[in-house]
């Protein structure tokens, strides 16, 4: 008696998109026994088929594709990370797009692999402009090319990247920096491949003495040889003068501006603060109200 042909196998490395599916819990054996009949006897694609069918939807597809691509991301609920990380839940929108845009422009300008591990610090002179968003989102991204990626949030005051990541924020920057811990602290976001978390830690009552630190750029030079790309996140400039230090020890930044919020005078006048402190302005981004 001849064995039985597998429905799905393992082809060049590569999972179908059914047995994905299956593997997933989204669709059922005997529903892909269905589809794949219809695919023989139309000559189609086993996506298309089953869509004709109306036994998975085009998220189903798409979750397959991400898979079968290496390209993962995360479904509702199956995490802590907060679903404001739309890089990390859909990276088929129109606003996940621009962030892949912008990571390429940012390979080319400043994280060059040539040039080895760089930091780069996000600024922008108000609260409310979408700075811990865009390092959030950014770092999704870049981990999704394998990058090595950590964030560092040194927004000391107003911390969120522990919120977004849902890592404990016992322990973090201001502990490494005022002696009580190192590079340990960071957290690796185990829902996310290659992305790792360093969140502010107990609120201090003097960030920016802590900032200004040697122990700062210690940390940094530290970090460089576990990771790729380092981004952080950053207070608002036009409250504390943080920003100036920060983007000093990460030698570049990029100047975030809200459309119909931030004004363009506090605009130049934060890049031209950037400048006097040392910092390549690596670029600028306008961020559309959200």
């Amino acid at each position: 008696m001849n064995a039985p042909t597998p429905i799905f196998g393992i082809c060049a490395g590569q999972r179908s998109i059914g047995a994905i599916l299956i593997d997933a819990g989204r669709l059922k054996p005997e529903d892909a026994e269905q589809i794949l009949r219809l695919q023989r006897d139309k000559g189609m694609r086993f996506g298309d088929a089953a869509r004709q069918l109306q036994l998975v939807s085009d998220a189903d597809i798409d979750f397959a594709l991400s898979r079968q691509f290496d390209y993962p991301y995360l479904q509702r609920g199956e995490s802590g990370v907060a679903e404001e990380v739309v890089a990390a839940y859909n990276p088929f929108l129109p606003q996940v797009e621009a962030l892949r845009a912008l990571r390429s422009q940012l390979m080319l300008r400043w994280f060059d692999p040539e040039a080895g591990p760089r930091s780069l610090a996000i600024t922008s002179p108000g609260r409310g402009e979408g700075r811990s968003w865009l390092v959030a989102n950014l770092a999704v991204v870049f981990s999704q090319l394998g990058e090595r990626t950590v964030i560092i949030d040194a927004d000391l005051r107003n911390p969120r990247q522990h919120v977004l990541f849902g890592v404990n924020n016992q322990m973090g920057l201001s502990a490494a920096l005022s002696g009580r811990g190192g590079p340990n602290v960071v957290q690796r976001v185990s829902a996310l491949v290659d992305l790792s978390v360093l969140p502010a830690g107990a609120l201090a009552p003097n960030p920016q003495e802590l900032i200004g630190r040697p122990a700062f750029t210690a940390l940094l030079k530290e970090l460089a040889r576990e990771y790729d790309v380092i981004l952080i996140d950053t207070p608002a400039a036009s409250s504390y003068a943080d920003v100036q230090t920060l983007a000093a020890r990460a030698g570049g930044a990029l100047l975030l501006a809200r459309c119909h919020v931030t004004k363009a005078a506090v605009t130049r006048a934060l890049s031209k603060d950037l400048h006097q402190a040392g910092a390549n302005l690596v670029g600028t981004v306008l961020n559309e109200a959200r």
